[in-house]
């Protein structure tokens, strides 16, 4: 498995024009990129839903995914639907801890199979997108501004990508993802910590650790 479903979206180089309002959503997704990447490290604990009318898949319908990832820098560790993904700065380990497989890969996961990955977090926004200042919501008493990124592509397979910003904090609090098949995907940052002390090694894979639980590794 590795397409990350988690805040990541495609990207196509470009450059783009804004207008006022366009400005505004950028300042606002600059000064979050800006606060959040100047962190020591982060650890996210998230949840995804999904739904699509065509399919009549309802929100709520199914219980949703929790997930959770550390990030440091370009590093990271990520535990989604049962699998772990290691960056280590220059290769990604994808462990399937049921099949007890690992696979290795030369430098991170790019996005030109339609995917952002965590090391684009906080800057694949900047590139591909048109933007506009959405609304202004209170969620369980936070006041959530909404920015929504419409892809320059126009054959892309997203339709519009709304992130969610916590307006005191200028954390991300919901990325909210519709499809071109109608369906609609959504993750919400649940727990949320900053510059943890992490060991040294926290981003390291330990090969000599899994072979001596005997999984295979590719």
């Amino acid at each position: 498995m590795k397409k990350i479903g988690i805040l990541f979206l495609s990207l196509f180089i470009t450059t783009v024009a804004f207008s006022q309002n366009d400005e505004n959503a950028k300042s606002l997704l600059d000064e979050v990129s800006a606060k959040m990447g100047a962190y020591k490290n982060m650890y996210i604990g998230f949840s995804q839903t999904l739904s699509n009318e065509d399919a009549g898949i309802k929100e709520g319908d199914e219980p949703p995914i929790r997930g959770e990832i550390n990030l440091q820098g370009e590093k990271y560790s990520l535990n989604y639907l049962g699998n772990q993904f290691i960056y280590d700065g220059k290769k990604l380990y994808v462990i399937n801890h049921d099949e007890k497989e690992i696979s290795v890969s030369d430098n991170d996961l790019s996005g030109d199979d339609g995917f952002i990955y965590p090391s684009k977090l906080l800057t694949f926004y900047k590139e591909g997108y048109n933007l506009e200042m959405g609304t202004l919501e209170n969620i369980k008493g936070r006041n959530i501004q909404f920015v929504t990124l419409n892809p320059i592509d126009s054959n892309s397979e997203i339709v519009k990508v709304e992130l969610g910003i916590d307006a005191k904090t200028k954390h991300i609090y919901k990325l909210i993802q519709t499809g071109a098949n109608t369906s609609k995907t959504t993750f919400t940052i649940i727990k949320f910590r900053k510059n943890e002390d992490l060991s040294a090694n926290f981003f390291t894979f330990n090969k000599a650790k899994f072979l001596t639980q005997k999984y295979t590794i590719d």
